[in-house]
């Protein structure tokens, strides 16, 4: 069998164990095995195609995979809608106890209650949004 057609079932057997793994480290060698098959295609000798298909994976897991390891990396989930409000300050605009109130999160005036339903917080204090229940902020006051 010739050198090249080895070297191409190697590129190819690293390519599908890839698939598998997402490390991009068998991807990467695969490319170089499948560089390697063109020059080994080429009729170069094999100690030339060794050092071909070293360089090449070197080059590959030294330079590139530490770039498609940071793409492929999840981004951690950003918090949007009402979620997003959570942790925020809010003002109180009408006096909030356990069961009503209403306070100014961010320009825009919400229902609020009072997350510890024993606390009356006064006007104009200021509170953090611990959670949000449907269309009503429940809050703590600041300390």
């Amino acid at each position: 069998m010739d050198d090249w057609v080895i070297w191409l079932v190697l590129a190819v057997t690293l390519g599908v164990a890839e698939i598998f793994t997402l490390t991009a480290a068998l991807g990467l060698l695969g490319v170089s095995a499948l560089i390697t098959s063109l020059v080994a295609a080429l009729g170069l000798p094999m100690p030339v195609q060794l050092l071909v298909f070293t360089a090449a994976s070197a080059a590959g897991l030294l330079l590139i995979r530490p770039i498609a390891t940071r793409h492929l990396r999840q981004v951690p989930m950003q918090r949007f809608g009402v979620q997003a409000l959570v942790g925020k300050t809010a003002y109180v605009v009408h006096e909030v106890n356990g069961r009503e109130g209403r306070v100014r999160i961010g320009g825009e005036e919400w229902s609020a209650r009072a997350y510890d339903e024993t606390l009356v917080i006064p006007e104009g204090a200021a509170v953090d949004v611990i959670e949000i229940e449907g269309a009503t902020a429940l809050v703590y006051p600041r300390e």
